[in-house]
C-alpha cells in the first residue's frame, strides 16, 4: 500500500475513533432509535425514574459505562424534558454525558426546592403579584444553577442528536433547537444554558428568556423565548419528523431505508403524568371564568393545563395511530400516568414528600400494564397480552443493545 493510501486509511480510522458512538453508528444501523421526554416541571422525576431503570438494564447488558446517549439517534425533550435531555447528552470533560440517568431524580431532589421555593408559592402577596404582574418565580436560582453546570457548552457539542423546542413570543413561532441545525447554522448554535432556560420558561411560572447569537457574517439574531410546551409539550413527533428529514436529505443513512419506516423505528416516549381522572374542571365551572379564571383557579392554571395536555395527547394520538396502522405498535412505547391527583399533579410542588411521591409513582408505573391511548376517549387503556411497562422496557433495552452491537461490528 502506498504512502498516500496509508495516510488516508489512518485518517479514516482516526475520524471513526474520535467520533461519539452514535455519530458513527447512525450510518450503519438497521433501526432508528428515538427517546422523547415531555414537559411537566417537578414531575420530570417520573420519566427520570423510568430512564434510570432503562439505563441500569443497558449497563447489565453492556457494562457499567453504558449511557443512554450511546443508544439513541435522537433525544428530544421539552421544558423539564429539555433539562433531562441536556443532562443525558451534554458532554463532561471526558466527553461522556454529564449525568447518568440514575442521577436525574437526585438532581430534582437537590435543586427542586430552590427552583420552586414553596415560600413564594404559598405567599398571599406573591400570588396577588403573580396575577397582576410578574411570574410566580424569579428564576434566579435556576439560571445560576444551569449556567454553573453547563458553562459555555453549545448545542453542536451534544453527544447525540438532540432536539429541544421553544417558542418565540416576538415572532409568534416555534424555535426548535437541534444538534443538526447547530452544526449547519451558526446562529442556531446557542449555548445549552440559554436553550434550557428558554424551554423551561413556562408562562406565569418563570420569566421570558432573552439571548442573542451571531450568524457567520456577525449579524446579531435575537431570541425572546418561552416554554417549548406551548408548541410541543410532547416532542415525539418532532423527533420523528427530524429523523425523516435527515433520511430524505441523506444526512442519515440506514440499511435498506430510503424513507421513514415504522417497522425500523424504536421510539420511547415518556410523559410526566397528568390528572385526567381527577376531572378538576367542568363546563359549569369554566362558563363563569373570565381571563383571570383561566389563568388562576384554586391554585391551578387551567389554561396551561389545557395546552400542555392537548399538545401531548395530540402527538400521542397521531404517532400511535401511525404505528398501529402500519402494524408496528410494539415499536412505539408511550409510558404515561394519567391518574395523578392532588399535589402530585402539580408542576411546582417541590416538597420532599411530594418529590418522594413522584419517585414512587415512577416506580409503580413500571409495574403497570402496557397501555395505549384510546383514540375516542383519550384515556390510556391496558393492552392485553403485552405485559407490564417494565417488561416492555426490558425488551426495548435488549433491542437497543443489539442495535448498538450491530453498529459497532459494522
Amino acid at each position: 500500500m502506498g504512502r498516500m493510501a496509508l495516510l488516508a486509511a489512518a485518517m479514516t480510522l482516526l475520524v471513526l475513533v474520535l467520533q461519539p458512538p452514535m455519530a458513527f453508528a447512525a450510518t450503519k444501523g438497521k433501526m432508528v432509535t428515538i427517546l422523547s421526554v415531555d414537559g411537566g416541571g417537578i414531575r420530570g422525576i417520573i420519566p427520570g425514574t423510568v430512564l434510570a431503570f432503562l439505563e441500569s438494564k443497558l449497563q447489565e447488558l453492556d457494562g457499567s459505562n453504558a449511557r443512554l446517549a450511546d443508544y439513541f439517534d435522537v433525544v428530544a425533550g421539552t421544558s423539564t424534558g429539555g433539562l433531562i435531555t441536556t443532562m443525558l447528552t451534554a458532554p463532561n470533560k471526558d466527553n461522556r454525558p454529564l449525568y447518568q440517568a440514575k442521577d436525574i431524580s437526585n438532581f430534582y431532589m437537590e435543586h427542586g426546592p430552590q427552583i420552586f421555593p414553596q415560600s413564594r408559592r404559598n405567599s398571599f402577596v406573591r400570588r396577588v403579584t403573580n396575577l397582576f404582574g410578574g411570574p410566580k418565580y424569579d428564576g434566579k436560582y435556576l439560571r445560576s444553577m444551569i449556567n454553573s453546570i453547563l458553562g459555555n457548552l453549545t448545542m453542536n457539542q451534544t453527544l447525540t442528536n438532540t432536539i429541544i423546542p421553544t417558542f418565540d413570543i416576538k415572532r409568534l413561532q416555534p424555535i426548535i433547537f437541534s444538534t443538526a441545525d447547530a452544526k449547519a447554522n451558526i446562529s442556531k448554535n446557542a449555548q445549552l444554558s440559554d436553550i434550557c432556560l428558554s424551554t423551561s420558561a413556562a408562562p406565569t411560572y418563570f420569566p421570558v428568556h432573552y439571548f442573542e447569537t451571531k450568524d457567520a457574517e456577525g449579524k446579531i439574531r435575537t431570541f425572546d423565548l418561552i416554554d417549548g410546551g406551548v408548541a410541543a409539550n410532547n416532542p415525539t413527533l418532532m423527533a420523528i419528523t427530524h429523523i425523516s428529514k435527515q433520511i430524505m436529505t441523506g444526512t442519515f443513512q440506514y440499511e435498506n431505508m430510503e424513507k421513514m419506516d415504522c417497522n425500523k423505528m424504536l421510539v420511547l416516549s415518556l410523559g410526566t403524568g397528568t390528572g385526567k381522572h381527577e376531572e378538576k374542571y367542568n363546563a359549569t365551572m369554566a362558563s363563569r371564568w373570565g381571563m383571570l379564571g383561566w389563568i388562576y383557579n384554586n391554585g391551578a392554571t387551567p389554561l396551561i393545563d389545557v395546552y400542555a395536555d392537548a399538545s401531548a395527547d395530540m402527538v400521542d394520538i397521531h404517532v400511535s395511530t401511525m404505528f398501529q396502522t402500519l402494524g408496528s405498535e410494539k415499536n412505539y412505547i408511550r409510558i404515561q400516568d394519567d391518574n395523578l391527583t392532588g399535589e402530585a399533579a402539580s408542576m411546582d410542588i417541590a416538597t420532599v414528600e411530594n418529590m418522594e411521591r413522584l419517585v414512587q409513582i415512577g416506580n409503580d408505573l413500571l409495574k403497570k400494564p402496557v397501555s395505549r391511548v384510546n383514540l375516542e376517549t383519550g384515556r390510556y387503556e391496558p393492552v392485553v397480552a403485552e405485559g407490564t411497562n417494565e417488561a416492555a422496557i426490558l425488551r426495548f433495552a435488549q433491542l437497543l443493545s443489539e442495535e448498538r452491537k450491530l453498529r459497532i461490528n459494522n
